[in-house]
């Protein structure tokens, strides 16, 4: 989706399916980039479809989560203009604010 160019580990991080990954570099490395394309790739599989409700995105502040809520939103709006008829690019669109994107303490305060 992205055209970006990718290193081939942030391209296998993106490209993994059937588990979880966690991700660690220094600040300003592209983790949240890594993630959001990720998660893009995920949600706008045509083989697979995944719901935004079955995902759990993890980062450190509110405002990284803030920041890929944002982008991903952007992402499938793009995604709709191209072909605004799709009921299921607009049921993402609709589930992406409910999407589980945020820190570990504020999921957990969510679970409890």
């Amino acid at each position: 989706m992205s055209k970006v160019n990718w290193t081939d580990q942030q391209k296998r991080a993106i490209e993994l399916r059937g588990g979880s990954i966690a991700l660690s570099a220094a600040a300003g490395s592209g983790k949240t980039a890594v993630l959001v394309e990720r998660v893009i790739e995920i949600l706008l599989d045509d083989a697979e479809p995944v719901d935004p409700s079955e995902l759990l995105v993890v980062t450190f502040t509110n405002a990284a989560a803030n920041e890929m809520r944002q982008k991903i939103k952007r992402a499938i709006n793009e995604k709709i203009a191209e072909n605004p008829f799709s009921s299921r690019l607009n049921r993402l669109k609709i589930g992406i604010e409910s999407a589980n994107i945020c820190t570990m303490d504020s999921f957990c305060i969510k679970l409890l």
